[in-house]
């Protein structure tokens, strides 16, 4: 892995990794601030062979303290130094425990011998210091000349500077603390985030999902407020209106229109299917904006809110959603023509909203009449329909059959691979053209945009032959049946003013 790698899986699990090296950083601290305070004094000795009147003598009494300061490193840690210590200082530990305090240095070409004493306090530090280098002093008078007087020549320690005293301790060391900790917290958060990459079956980034899907991504979406539909940005559209054209989400929507418009030069797409793996991953976000962009083409667009279970693509421009529909349509109760609706703004788009509740919505996405639908629109125009998710119902992959191809939203950081994999299964498996994926939500996260699909969907996830029962509808779907007059049926009833107002001329 390189060095950009280890950055994305940081960058995509940050937060379990700042975690990891917040607990490092504070368990370090909490060790610090437990450890005793230590403080540190030095005494130096100077190894001497007494006067000399000639120069040879003094050279050779020179080397002898040289290579005999060598030696008095050992004596300085013996144990009979320390004794002598504890005996002139009255201290209440063991030679060896004494030893484990005392470090003894003898500098290279020198004469010299630092002794440095670590104790608990500043003035115990300074005491011990002092106490024992005379103590060294002491004992190497009884090695070199046992008996006195000491005759010119024998090497012999003489203390030449007393220990100061300590201003601060020596340990713990908050900042060389705080750096281990840093590095260890550091090294352990990567490891997890390399170790939670490796694991994650989340999908991400656009050029890894096409390695691991095998499918071209042909859009990106970034998550942007704009899309959000309780942030007043007219209903999630995000390539209207002045505040949000230039959006970058403005712009990754035109791409994919361009993306599309391109895609076969021969054979024309014109007739889509825009769906997801799972609820809440945006596609009804990608097939109104992907509608709005086509629009400013000046060609002829029209969407199908296909989502007959929890329609809401229709809603998103403002157009009249209580009245006839596709249901309506396709049933044969009203001419397409009094079911297409012009949103107010948009030349060249219309909508055909979902209509009244259907029974059985894959039966009648999947019949002669839907396919006649499509092929009449695609010879007009741009044909987009918005279906529902692959995973829970069967409709988006009865609707893919009759169009010239699909789009397979997923959302950026949620969608899982296998996820993913089972919806392109669903549509292979019927020999559908899968056009390419739009990553949704690209960006870091600024919003959750869902449509609640979990209490509609249930009892559907296990069908898939088209059996699946009738959604729970509330008591106002009770009183107006499906084929009954009213608000919601009937040719004559079935809009108001305003959908009159705006029916296909």
């Amino acid at each position: 892995m390189g060095i950009q790698d280890y950055l994305r899986a940081l960058r995509s699990h940050w937060i379990g990794s700042l975690a990891i090296l917040a607990a490092v950083l504070i368990a370090v601290a909490a060790y610090t601030v437990t450890q005793p305070k230590v403080y540190a004094a030095n005494a130096t000795g100077f190894v001497g062979t007494g006067e000399s009147d000639n120069p040879a003598l003094g050279s050779i009494n020179d080397q002898l303290a040289k290579s005999r300061a060598t030696s008095y490193v050992d004596i300085a840690k013996s144990r009979a130094t320390a004794q002598q210590v504890i005996d002139d200082l009255g201290l209440r530990e063991s030679p060896a425990s004494l030893v484990g305090k005392v470090e003894v240095s003898q500098p290279v070409e020198t004469v010299l011998l630092k002794i440095t004493v670590r104790a608990s306090t500043p003035e115990e530090a300074q005491r011990q210091a002092d106490a024992y280098i005379a103590a060294v002093a002491d004992q190497v008078k009884l090695i070199e000349s046992p008996n006195a007087p000491t005759p010119d020549g024998t090497p012999r320690v003489v203390p030449i500077e007393s220990a100061e005293l300590p201003g601060a301790p020596v340990s713990p060391d908050p900042i060389m603390n705080g750096a281990l900790g840093f590095t260890l917290g550091l090294i352990l958060a990567t490891a997890y985030a390399v170790v939670r990459q490796q694991f994650d079956r989340r999908l991400r980034r656009p050029d890894e999902i096409e390695k691991r899907v095998g499918h071209s991504v042909v859009a990106a979406i970034p998550a942007a407020p704009v899309l959000e539909h309780d942030r007043g940005y007219e209903g999630g559209i995000a390539v209207r209106g002045a505040r949000t054209a230039n959006s970058p989400a403005a712009e990754a929507f035109r791409k994919l229109r361009t993306n599309l418009t391109y895609m076969r030069v021969d054979n024309p797409v014109r007739s889509i299917v825009v769906t997801s793996a799972r609820p809440g991953d945006g596609k009804s976000t990608v097939a109104v904006n992907l509608a709005a962009a086509l629009d400013s083409t000046g060609a002829p667009v029209v969407l199908i809110d296909g989502d007959l279970r929890r329609p809401s693509a229709a809603s998103a421009f403002g157009v009249d959603t209580t009245g006839v529909g596709l249901t309506s349509v396709l049933a044969g109760l009203v001419p397409l023509e009094d079911a297409l609706q012009r949103p107010e703004g948009f030349h060249n788009l219309q909508v055909l909203p979902a209509g009244p509740p259907a029974p059985i919505p894959s039966e009648l996405l999947g019949s002669r009449a839907m396919r006649e639908l499509v092929k009449k629109l695609r010879g007009q125009g741009y044909v987009i329909i918005d279906a529902p998710p692959l995973l829970p119902v069967t409709d988006a992959a009865v609707l893919s059959v009759a169009v010239d191809g699909t789009l397979l939203v997923l959302s950026s950081g949620k969608t899982l691979d296998t996820e993913i994999q089972q919806a392109i299964d669903s549509l292979e498996t019927v020999n559908s053209e899968i056009l390419g994926l739009v990553v949704n939500r690209v960006s870091k996260k600024t919003g959750v945009y869902g449509y609640g699909y979990g209490d509609m969907y249930d009892g559907y996830v296990t069908e898939d032959d088209g059996s699946a029962p009738a959604p729970r509808q509330s008591r106002r779907d009770d009183r107006d049946d499906y084929r009954g007059g009213g608000r919601r049926g009937g040719r004559g009833g079935g809009k108001s003013r305003r959908s009159r107002r705006r029916q296909y001329a």
